[in-house]
C-alpha cells in the first residue's frame, strides 16, 4: 500500500469522528374499543410490555378514557414484534383489541 503516514492519520481521524446513527424509535399504542374487557387489556400490557399491575391499569384507564394509550417506545423491529404479540393474543382470545405504531 502506498499511503503516506500523514494520509493514514487523516483517514483514521475522519473515521473516528463519524458517529453511528441511533435507530428511530416508535410508540406502541393500544386503541380503545367497546368490546375488549378491561382485564384482558391489563393482562396483555403486563405480558407483552412487562409492566406492573398498577402501571398496566393506569395505561388501560388512559386507553378507556382518552381512546389511546402508549405502552412503550422501541426501535422499529422491537416495536413491530410487540405489536404483533398484542394482535396475536387478541386474535387468540377473540377480542378486537387493536395496536398501532407511531414514529417519534
Amino acid at each position: 500500500m502506498n499511503t503516506k503516514p500523514h494520509q493514514l492519520e487523516e483517514t483514521i481521524e475522519k473515521k473516528s469522528q463519524l458517529k453511528p446513527k441511533l435507530p428511530k424509535n416508535y410508540k406502541v399504542i393500544l386503541l380503545n374499543d367497546d368490546y375488549t374487557p378491561m382485564e384482558f387489556v391489563v393482562d396483555v400490557i403486563q405480558k407483552v410490555f412487562k409492566k406492573s399491575y398498577d402501571e398496566a391499569t393506569k395505561i388501560m384507564l388512559q386507553i378507556h378514557t382518552e381512546g389511546i394509550g402508549i405502552c412503550g417506545t422501541y426501535p422499529l423491529e422491537i416495536a413491530e414484534t410487540k405489536m404483533n404479540q398484542v394482535l396475536n393474543l387478541s386474535k387468540e382470545s377473540q377480542h378486537p383489541l387493536q395496536c398501532i405504531l407511531e414514529k417519534i
